[in-house]
């Protein structure tokens, strides 16, 4: 095996990358980003808690901002919403 790093565009079909969203710019990667109807938001802090890139900021006062500079667009912030005020739309 070689140890010569490779981009994460270089990998083969099933391979897992280990990278830290906070040092690559992860966002481009994204095919759907997440928006948030302030109006439904109860401010629970699910999406905060379950992204597993960390890219919402919240304060636990107000409505939760995604960075989406590092959000891979997932989905999962949306799945764990109880009141549906999270939609992927297609970017």
């Amino acid at each position: 095996m070689s140890s010569q790093l490779v981009g994460w565009r270089d990998l083969p079909l099933g391979a897992v990358a280990f990278l830290s969203s906070r040092e690559y710019q992860t966002g481009e990667w994204a095919v759907f980003q997440p928006k948030i109807d302030d109006k439904k938001c109860i401010k629970c802090g699910l999406c905060w808690m379950y992204c597993p890139d960390s890219v919402y900021k919240w304060d636990g006062e107000n409505v939760p901002v995604p960075d989406l500079n590092y959000c891979k667009g997932c989905g999962i912030c949306e799945v764990e919403c109880p009141t549906k005020a999270i939609q992927m739309v297609r970017i």
